[in-house]
């Protein structure tokens, strides 16, 4: 599903984020960037060692990444130049959850910006390991892309990129329902 939004193409996608061509995908991480499993380990597996390299890297000069923010490392042997490293919250259905999962996504998409990124991917955050209820997720990302791309931003493509038709089927829904399509 396509739609435009400002200047943006807003795309949702079923598929494997690491062969999206795309200038930066973004990784559903952890505070640590310790890149073990779920996506995160795919694109780290994918990749190469220097994600995970670089990303060691970046938490020994700045520290952990916190809940709700993010980091950039280069995308090593990925198709995309960057991976974006957004932390998203660990559920746990207090409105919290939601206000940091929104921060992570605007952390990613200004990370984006401020790398002259033109294109972005991103998966459904902290739905994982982190257990956010993927309906609950898809109304809090989706959201939130659809505030930034209508703000002031040089993207000219984001794609939701979802792992599993149940998601992705999720996602379209939420998005009709925002857009009220």
């Amino acid at each position: 599903m396509k739609v435009t939004v400002n200047r943006t193409i807003l795309e949702l996608v079923e598929g494997d984020i690491t062969e999206l061509e795309v200038d930066a995908i973004v990784n559903a991480a952890n505070e640590h960037l310790a890149h073990g499993g779920g996506v995160a380990g795919a694109i780290s597996r994918k990749g190469g060692p220097i994600i995970q390299e670089e990303s060691y890297k970046w938490v020994r000069e700045h520290g952990p990444v916190p809940t709700g923010s993010a980091a950039i490392t280069s995308g090593g042997r990925l198709k995309a130049r960057y991976v974006i490293h957004a932390v998203g919250p660990v559920y746990d259905g207090t409105p919290l959850s939601a206000e940091l999962l929104a921060a992570a996504v605007r952390a990613a998409l200004r990370l984006a910006d401020e790398n002259r990124v033109k294109s972005v991917a991103m998966p459904a955050i902290s739905t994982g390991i982190f257990g956010y209820p993927v309906a609950e997720a898809a109304a809090v990302i989706l959201r939130t892309v659809l505030e930034y791309l209508n703000g002031d931003t040089m993207l000219e493509r984001v794609v939701c990129c979802l792992y599993g038709r149940p998601t992705f089927d999720i996602f379209v829904r939420e998005l009709k329902a925002q857009l009220r399509l």
